[in-house]
């Protein structure tokens, strides 16, 4: 990166056309901006005219360590001198032409100072490094505190306490243990995809949005950002509810409404079963959730600090569980409890699906049906949270060491710890018992139940809590990245907390706490995590399948087809729990992506789909070869000349209708266009305003709604640069093939005496190049999408072009403003007994062709009867007699100067063969020609016609003049050569 490069990419360079005291800089684009250039004055003389934002930047860039007291220099330290710019070190690598490495990134080794790394650019910022400070954190983690605590805290959770008996008693030992692996599988997966994508790069905020969204991109990243934020909204609900539901059990008397009693059916146990009544669910997790979302708006320093407290009190309420397990005898510490017992391990093998009531009691009449996708929905929630050590990467030594270790062994402990529980609950107690008794872990947990009460309410709390801190970051990170206008209200600065946010989860969470059932709440926390884990797999699955340069991981266990098989297990998860809340959360999905590519602001984030699209041209490419394209499957690739022939008005950079014309040279506009333009001088000079002009160009294509790139060439002249562009534009089979630009109307009007052999030098090129060649005459009035044309196309066929001609017409078409309009093709025959020949040969083809057209013929003796006749029209006569006059006082002059130079005849600076009998051929010729076509297409839609060569030796000034005569009074003309291959083909 050179010195220039350190400026606002916004920022154009003043012109070395105009006055230099104007710059131009491109507004960045709102949902329904046109293509604007706002104009900011800047001093030409200064140095940051030259190199914006340089001074600057420089400024911002601290060397020393500390602040110099004393007027001594220190040892070592580079002399500082005051520039236009203000003190600056002087640096001793200035032979390079850049800024030194010290400066740039503040390596510690050499300066005491660490700048983080930038963040990847979005839509509009400038790609370069930021030299500004940015706050760093006093506090970083290691992998136990930063990762597998967290971890370990979000998935061991209030469905382990009083879920997981419950799952035992409903699926047996053996459907549980296949429960507890599949969800294990598709949580060990993800965790591997990300650790490998965690350990390429440095990672900001937003924890599972920054990673995917870096990796398939703006509208993926923030579709299912927004899903996994409703998710741990949610997920905070159910923790909330969880807390409140095991207070209640634990104090009976704190309920306010009166408890639910549920009649056991069909079991051995014949006293009801009491639960929470559902109002004080409803009230109680209001009131819990207000104080939370007072706690977090105090900030997350007493979060962490309290984080161990709650993992030591989730971990000594298990201990005390296996304690009691292990001291349980039968029908101690509670009836139903057996003890460790072998002949309850077997009985409890098989799985033993009833339905259930709204309670998840047992009832023949109950309205709720349980299987084992049931069960893999309800205990799935069981196994998330393996995000939350990479939503702390913000606060870790070394994320990508920490990331995989702390993530995969808090996945793996969790993963043994239930396989665990499963053998010890299904020996423990009978089937009934596990149940009905919701909090067994608590009944059977040593020395008494008030432990465990306790451990759940705290780790559900702290849970909830952590997930009303993560939730509103998560949107905020996904405001700040600008994508879509609508979340700008949760946008945060630096090191702020999201008030909004948090208010706005809340909201949230209250929602769903009032729902009050936690069975209906865990599929929707289920679909929306599954979706976040299968965009983190099909991330990694999409790099490490491309594996571009960057594709780098520290983590070197990990393969594609891993990441691929925990996609799949994904979405196969999502349908056994529910193919109706799997179908809703894609539609949700599916709806943001398609309103974020509708009004969100692209980014370009170095996603994979640009890798794969890259990685896909190449392929294409090289699978295309260097032989030519068969008909069928030849596609123009317009060159748009936009260089005019003479002045554009100013910051106009080609004529406003060429980009129409481009379009109507695609069908449904497929395609793509390369627009041109040649600055005269030296490229060193000139290379700042060519990007200038660059940037100019792409601003109207887009806003012209145009499929096209945007070059600018610097050329000694336009005649070099040309020849140059001609040869070297496009790559293999994707080089341009038809050359398209504007009929110099002006040059005799203005006397531009350099346009005619700058003109014919252009066609020549591209004969010699074999490159089609399309001019527009009456470019003004070439109609837009909205102006709809009446009346006819007509084709002046006159030599054989391939059928480009034919196709053109086609393509005129397939556009609304040509819809209406219908096909004549008039051809040449040089005899009258040629004439029906002709017209049925040329409809046979046509037909075969697919076209529709009438079909007239012209006979070179009808143009002789008019001449004799004396019927040719005014207009054709007059511009012959013009151009007559016009020839004989240029040949008259190049006479006399070969004359009095003694030279033979010379023009544009070559010697010529004049044939003044070819001259007036070629001049009659052309008016019989014009005349045919005012005749018969006086109120044609648009006229195309063949393009006659040059002739060789011939003035390029005779040239001009016959094609003058050619399209003289004709307001709408394209003039067409093909090249030496056909386009179009008769066979399927």
């Amino acid at each position: 990166m050179d010195n220039g490069e350190i400026s606002d990419e916004n920022e154009f360079p003043p012109s070395h056309g105009g006055r230099g005291t104007r710059q131009y800089r491109p507004v960045v684009a709102h949902d329904n901006d046109r293509a604007v250039l706002e104009m900011s004055s800047l001093d030409p003389g200064s140095s940051s005219a030259s190199f914006p934002g340089r001074g600057n930047s420089i400024e911002k860039i601290k060397v020393s360590r500390q602040p110099d007291t004393g007027s001594d220099v220190r040892e070592g330290s580079l002399p500082i001198h005051t520039g236009a710019n203000g003190p600056q070190r002087e640096s001793k690598l200035e032979l390079f032409g850049f800024d030194s490495l010290v400066n740039i990134l503040g390596l510690k080794s050499m300066t005491g100072e660490q700048i983080p790394a930038p963040s990847s650019p979005r839509d509009g910022e400038d790609g370069s490094v930021n030299l500004e400070h940015h706050k760093t954190n006093d506090v970083k983690l290691g992998t136990m505190m930063g990762v597998f605590v967290p971890c370990l805290q979000n998935i061991l959770g209030i469905i382990y306490y009083i879920r997981f008996s419950w799952i035992v008693g409903m699926g047996g030992i053996g459907d549980s243990l296949l429960v507890v692996a599949f969800c294990g599988s598709c949580t060990f997966l993800t965790s591997i995809s990300l650790s490998a994508i965690a350990t390429n790069g440095a990672m900001k905020g937003g924890g599972p949005y920054y990673l995917i969204g870096r990796a398939l991109g703006p509208e993926v990243g923030v579709s299912i950002g927004l899903c996994f934020f409703l998710g741990n909204a949610v997920a905070g609900a159910l923790y909330v509810l969880g807390a409140v539901e095991t207070f209640l059990k634990a104090v009976p008397s704190a309920g306010i409404f009166r408890e639910t009693y549920t009649p056991v059916n069909g079991t051995d146990i014949s006293q009801p079963i009491s639960s929470p009544s559902l109002h004080d669910l409803q009230i109680y997790g209001i009131v819990v959730t207000i104080i939370l979302c007072f706690i977090v708006f105090g900030g997350v320093k007493m979060i962490n600090r309290v984080a161990p407290a709650f993992l030591i009190t989730v971990l000594l309420s298990i201990f005390c569980i296996f304690i009691g397990i292990l001291a349980a005898r039968k029908d101690h510490p509670v009836e139903g409890v057996t003890g460790l017992s072998l002949h309850t391990f077997k009985e409890n093998w098989n799985s033993h699906y009833v339905n259930t009531n709204d309670a998840g009691i047992p009832d023949p009449q109950g309205e709720i049906p349980w299987s084992f996708n049931a069960l893999v929905g309800l205990f799935f929630p069981a196994v998330t949270g393996i995000m939350a050590g990479s939503n702390r990467s913000a606060f870790l030594k070394d994320t990508q060491r920490s990331i995989p270790i702390g993530t995969l062994a808090a996945t793996l402990t969790t993963s043994g710890l239930y396989i665990i529980t499963v053998f010890l609950f299904g020996a423990l107690a009978t089937r009934e018992k596990l149940l009905t008794d919701r909090l067994l872990t608590a009944s059977v947990a040593w020395p008494v139940p008030a432990i465990v009460y306790i451990g759940i309410i705290l780790s559900t709390l702290g849970a909830a809590l952590q997930s009303l801190t993560g939730a509103p970051r998560l949107l905020a990170a996904i405001a700040n990245d600008d994508i879509l206008p609508v979340l700008n209200y949760f946008k945060v600065a630096d090191g702020r907390e999201p008030h909004v946010a948090t208010l706005f989860t809340a909201f949230i969470c209250i929602g769903c706490v009032v729902i009050g059932n936690l069975d209906l709440i865990t599929p929707t926390i289920t679909m929306f995590f599954l979706l976040c884990y299968a965009g983190v797999n099909l991330s990694c699955f999409l790099l490490d399948l491309l594996d571009a340069p960057s594709w780098r991981p520290r983590w070197k266990f990990h393969h594609w087809s891993l990441s691929l098989l925990g996609a799949s297990l994904c979405i196969v998860i999502m349908f056994f729990i529910s193919w109706s809340f799997t179908v809703v959360s894609l539609a949700l999905a599916s709806l943001i992506y398609y309103y974020v590519s509708l009004k969100g602001k692209a980014g370009d984030w170095g996603d994979g789909f640009k890798s794969a699209y890259f990685q896909l041209a190449l392929r294409s490419l090289r699978s295309l070869g260097a032989n030519q394209v068969h008909p069928k499957n030849w596609y123009p690739i317009p060159l748009i000349f936009c260089r005019p022939w003479g002045k554009l008005p100013e910051n106009v950079p080609c004529h406003p209708k060429l980009a129409d014309f481009a379009n109507c040279m695609k069908k449904k506009g497929r395609g793509m266009s390369i627009f041109v333009s040649i600055l005269d001088g030296d490229y060193h000079e000139c290379a700042e305003e060519a990007k200038t002009a660059c940037k100019q160009l792409s601003t109207y294509i887009d806003y012209k709604r145009c499929e096209g790139v945007a070059e600018i060439v610097v050329a000694p002249s336009m005649s070099d640069g040309f020849r140059g562009i001609v040869q070297t534009m496009g790559l293999g089979n994707l080089k341009p093939n038809i050359v398209v630009m504007r009929y110099p109307e002006i040059w005799r009007r203005e006397n531009l005496t350099e346009i005619p052999g700058t003109f014919v030098g252009i066609i020549n090129d591209c004969i010699v190049a074999n490159k089609a060649v399309v001019i527009v005459k009456g470019l003004d009035e070439w109609p837009n999408e909205y102006q709809r044309q009446f009346g006819t196309i007509d084709l002046y066929w006159i030599v054989r072009d391939g059928g480009l001609m034919l196709l053109l017409s086609q393509l005129l078409l397939t556009k609304e403003s040509f819809e209406s309009c219908k096909i004549r093709v008039l051809c040449i025959a040089e005899e009258d007994s040629d004439a029906e020949g002709l017209k049925a040969d040329v409809k046979k083809f046509l037909y075969d062709l697919r076209m529709q057209a009438e079909v007239i013929v012209v006979t070179m003796k009808s143009w002789d009867v008019q001449g004799e006749g004396g019927s040719q029209q005014d207009e054709s006569v007059e511009a012959f007699k013009g151009a007559q006059e016009r020839i004989a006082d240029y040949l008259t002059n190049m006479k006399e100067q070969a004359q009095r130079e003694g030279t033979a005849l010379m023009a544009d600076g070559k010697p010529v063969v004049v044939n003044e009998q070819q001259v007036e051929k070629f001049l009659s010729t052309t008016l019989k020609l014009n005349s045919t076509i005012l005749k018969n297409s006086r109120m044609a839609a648009v006229v195309l016609v063949s393009l006659p060569p040059p002739p060789l030796n011939h003035p390029a000034y005779f040239y001009m003049e016959y094609l003058d005569l050619l399209v003289a009074n004709v307001p709408r003309l394209l003039i067409v050569r093909g090249y030496r291959r056909d386009v179009v083909t008769l066979y399927t």
